[in-house]
């Protein structure tokens, strides 16, 4: 994880990085006139980030153009992106952000760019020959308050929990091993879990989860994770549901390795960004009552799995034909779903990787929403 710390002033020679609104705030910056003008011709053009390298330093300038406030944070988180790259490529370890602006939100999402960027997953390689070097990125910015770095820092940490257990591989992310992943996501932020096991889910008649989950050598858990303060400002919690499929081979459904089934452990981000929430939530003490559901197990063609034709019996009793295994997400997330109900929510999120057609609908830019929330909560989103 990239280590933010806030500086008051900044230090000279330096690997810089430069937010302003206010071309002639670039004097400001320890670099002769000649680097200077070649860095506002750069700026000029407007083709991303201004790069000089001066004798071995590097300096990168992203100016803040005008435009409405969303396209002007995704500009910096997309200029901080570029600025880790590059960082990494020179085998940097540290540099600086020097915030010359009042817009302490642009400084805010270019360090976030940066943190982003700066991800890896490295636990299996054995080569650190492409490992990134950068661990460090002081920031010197007026416009930006200490607790503003503190809370982004906390939420690149609680991406990055979340990032990991995504690209964990089935050989070492069971459902139960999940469980014991989030335990310690619980101990480091504070959040209370409960974990059923499998004889718990059955006494609470989960037909779907326990479905799935039949052709599995491993159990199911269901995983309840509370972040309850004493100030919470709402009387009725918000429940956050993630599905938690940690592999999924479509069952006897059986998907196409190509291009589907061999990214399936990635099957559980939904249950990973629940995850994450809580620990940011907590992390942060947020005064909201939170609930985080995540139902878990793999969906595996063993000799027991369930199959096409088949009826479950759901949480809330309603029963439900099967007629294809690799339908596996909402049976799993309906049994969660109802759960959720005796906690009388104001506010229900889901999140699953549940279908392909997502994809095909709207292009992997985007994420596809829908529901009955009032527009308030919409738009919040």
């Amino acid at each position: 994880m990239l280590d933010l710390t806030r500086r008051t002033r900044p230090a000279a020679a330096k690997d810089t990085l430069v937010v302003l609104t206010d071309k002639a705030r670039l004097r400001e910056v320890d670099i002769e006139r000649a680097d200077r003008q070649y860095l506002l011709e750069q700026l000029k053009e407007g083709n991303g980030p201004a790069i000089c390298d001066i004798s071995g330093r590097l300096v990168m300038v992203h100016q803040v153009e005008k435009g409405d406030r969303a396209s002007q944070l995704e500009a910096a988180r997309r200029a901080g992106a570029k600025m880790a790259a590059r960082l990494n490529l020179a085998r940097r370890k540290e540099a600086q952000l020097l915030g010359l602006c009042d817009d302490g939100e642009a400084v805010l999402a270019l360090a976030e760019g940066v943190a982003l960027a700066n991800y890896q997953f490295r636990k299996y390689r054995s080569d650190d020959k492409q490992a990134h070097t950068l661990s460090k990125l002081n920031v010197v910015a007026p416009a930006v308050k200490p607790a503003e770095l503190e809370e982004l820092s906390d939420l690149v940490e609680a991406t990055g929990i979340a990032r990991d257990l995504v690209n964990e591989p089935l050989s070492f992310l069971t459902a139960t091993q999940l469980s014991s992943e989030l335990k310690n996501m619980a101990r480091n932020s504070g959040f209370k879990l409960t974990v059923f096991d499998k004889a718990q889910i059955e006494a609470l008649a989960m037909g779907g989860l326990l479905g799935v989950n039949r052709g599995s050598p491993d159990p199911p858990t269901f995983n309840i994770l509370e972040w309850k303060p004493k100030n919470a400002v709402n009387k009725a919690p918000i429940v956050l549901v993630g599905k938690g499929v940690v592999y999924d081979t479509g069952g006897l459904s059986l998907k196409p390795t190509p291009h589907s089934m061999d990214y399936m452990k990635c099957d559980m981000a939904g249950a990973a960004a629940v995850a994450g929430a809580l620990y940011a939530v907590a992390k942060r003490k947020l005064p909201l009552h939170v609930v985080g559901l995540i139902p878990a197990t793999d969906n595996r063609p063993g000799g027991n799995a369930y199959v096409p034709g088949d009826v479950l019996r759901m949480h809330n009793g309603l029963t439900v034909e099967v007629m294809n295994t690799d339908a596996e997400g909402r049976l799993i997330m309906a049994d969660a779903l109802s759960f959720g109900e005796r906690y009388k929510p104001e506010l229900v999120l889901d999140a699953a990787t549940l279908t392909g057609a997502a994809a095909r609908a709207i292009g992997t830019q985007g994420v596809v929403a829908m529901g009955t929330a009032p527009e308030k909560e919409f738009k919040a989103l």
